[in-house]
């Protein structure tokens, strides 16, 4: 009897739609954007499907939206995570921090377990009332400016820097005081914009076209190191051990497998990546949420009946922040439309045929388009609207489970969730009880990219209820 060898995977059998026009040498280069990346790749998902690739100068880069591949993809088993462009350009910033480190480098496994009891339920308990210090200051901001246009990305920005600079590692950036901007800040900024524009560019374009940026971009980058590690140092003369934050636990904590503490290279690596990743996203989401809730005025009032019901005292205690579950479900379906983190790569541990039909040779990567897979048909009714009722426990449980991934997938998952969650349902909360919301009439949704996503230009007037 004789037998057939299983045919090899190979790459270069691999065909998948792809943009018209495909030029030699150059490919789909009239395809490619460059400040809008993530909205360019919704686009393309909505007109080649849940599978697509773009061939740029030889490079592939390959599209999945389809719910039923990522079944195969998210499973840590088969797919792993893979940094992709541009986050594995976030190392100039934040270095082998828990979002930016390879798989293989052993700080991220040892970070993570020292850091992952931080963000439990019971440790939100210690944060909170820092948090609501801070929301208390965007209160004050907010009142001082009543009636007037107030810009609403740069302010949750404020408010999500200092609730991580203070509950992280005891850093006032005095946002709401400061006429200009901490130094810190600025740098930050302008670093995660050259991140996200040179992301695909080339080396020598930077260093010669794009030199002066270049240039600042090296000088943010040592500023920022330069104030963290102070802020390390000060914190190691002062004692560490008594301020309850995670720069107390980096410092002082070992981890529990190999008995060994992060050094400080790695704890300033983790301070920035709270800093850039973190504080970015949590801010972005309650600009959307923002927006959402001024355009529908029905979706406030139904919020603010809740929010009267749980919250009967002065201060809104940390146990009533969970029971604010329709607070919640708007938080969720503002992150269902435009996830901050707009996406995530993976990469083959082996070679596959993905879905039985697609060859991937083992380290492949796939760019995971969460703004299409967010707005799948399976989603029902209109994809596009706002609807917080999505989130209702028992839709929950009916939805495929991989139709929603604004935290990542896997082992390499956001750690910061549940402080996320807490930190944005607080916020929200205390403007809604505190103000009434006007839309600008001329205002249309347009969403900036840097590594995260936020609406540009919103600008909303607040009175006090």
């Amino acid at each position: 009897m004789t037998t057939t060898a299983p045919r090899p995977i190979r790459a270069r059998d691999r065909v998948l739609p792809h943009p018209p026009y495909r030029l030699p040498v150059l490919g789909d280069v009239w395809d490619l954007h460059v400040t809008d990346s993530s909205q360019w790749g919704m686009r393309g998902a909505q007109r080649y499907g849940g599978i697509y690739e773009r061939e740029i100068l030889g490079a592939r880069i390959t599209y999945v939206s389809d719910p039923e591949l990522l079944r195969e993809i998210n499973d840590d088993a088969l797919w792993s995570k893979f940094l992709g462009v541009p986050i594995r350009d976030l190392r100039s910033v934040a270095g082998d921090g828990l979002f930016t480190a390879h798989n293989s480098e052993p700080n991220w496994a040892r970070a993570h377990a020292i850091l992952a009891p931080s963000f439990t339920a019971p440790a939100m308990r210690g944060y909170h009332a820092t948090m609501r210090r801070c929301v208390g200051e965007l209160v004050e901001h907010w009142t001082a400016r009543a009636g007037e246009w107030v810009d609403v990305p740069g302010d949750t920005n404020k408010v999500a820097l200092e609730v991580i600079g203070r509950t992280g590692f005891g850093f006032d950036f005095e946002s709401f005081t400061r006429t200009e901007a901490h130094p810190v800040v600025s740098a930050m900024l302008r670093a995660l914009t050259y991140i996200n524009r040179s992301a695909y560019s080339h080396p020598l374009v930077e260093r010669t076209a794009f030199r002066r940026q270049r240039a600042q971009h090296l000088a943010d980058v040592a500023l920022v190191n330069g104030t963290i590690d102070e802020v390390i140092a000060a914190r190691r003369a002062a004692g560490a051990g008594g301020y309850g934050d995670l720069l107390d636990r980096m410092l002082t904590v070992a981890d529990p497998e190999t008995g060994e503490t992060l050094d400080e290279k790695n704890i300033r690596n983790q301070i920035l990546t709270f800093l850039a990743a973190g504080h970015e996203t949590s801010a972005g989401v309650m600009a959307f949420a923002l927006h959402y809730l001024a355009v529908h005025p029905d979706i406030a009032a139904r919020a603010r009946s809740e929010i009267a019901e749980v919250w009967t005292g002065d201060e809104l205690d940390f146990e009533q922040v969970a029971k604010l579950r329709y607070v919640r479900r708007i938080v969720d379906e503002s992150l269902r439309l435009w996830p901050t983190a707009p996406g995530y790569f993976r990469k083959a541990k082996a070679d596959t045929l993905l879905g039985g039909r697609y060859p991937f040779e083992r380290n492949e990567w796939v760019f995971i388009v969460l703004l299409q897979l967010h707005r799948d048909p399976l989603w029902g009714g209109d994809p596009e609207s706002f609807d917080p009722d999505r989130f209702l426990p028992e839709r929950v449980r009916a939805r495929h489970p991989e139709l929603y991934r604004p935290f990542g997938v896997g082992m390499r998952a956001c750690i910061g969730r549940q402080f996320a969650y807490h930190e944005i349902v607080l916020v929200l909360a205390t403007v809604l009880r505190e103000f009434d919301l006007t839309a600008d009439p001329d205002y249309a949704l347009r969403v900036r990219e840097t590594i995260t996503l936020k609406p540009e230009g919103l600008r909303l007037k607040l009175s006090r209820r």
